[in-house]
């Protein structure tokens, strides 16, 4: 059962261990950014019926600013902390 064992690359085995420690993290900071995104779109859109005089609930503008932060918060703190 003695296979050719070679050593990994330094690289890949340093892409592993991050991988290791923190998985997902791609997936979740495209959800994090899809999210945040729509959140941001929410807002525009509202501002743009503030801006044309309509009315806009108070709860549903706490509602898309609250997501705005949420999100903007969970991408801040899943970032790459390693310099």
């Amino acid at each position: 059962m003695s296979r050719d064992s070679k050593p990994l690359d330094a690289e890949l085995r340093t892409r592993l261990l991050q991988e290791a420690r923190t998985p997902w993290r791609s997936l979740r900071r495209g959800l994090w950014i899809a999210l945040s995104a729509s959140a941001a779109v929410g807002m525009a859109t509202m501002a743009l019926r503030l801006a044309s005089g309509a009315e806009v609930p108070s709860s549903d503008l706490l509602i898309q600013l609250s997501a705005l932060g949420v999100f903007g918060s969970l991408l801040w703190f899943d970032r790459n902390r390693s310099s």
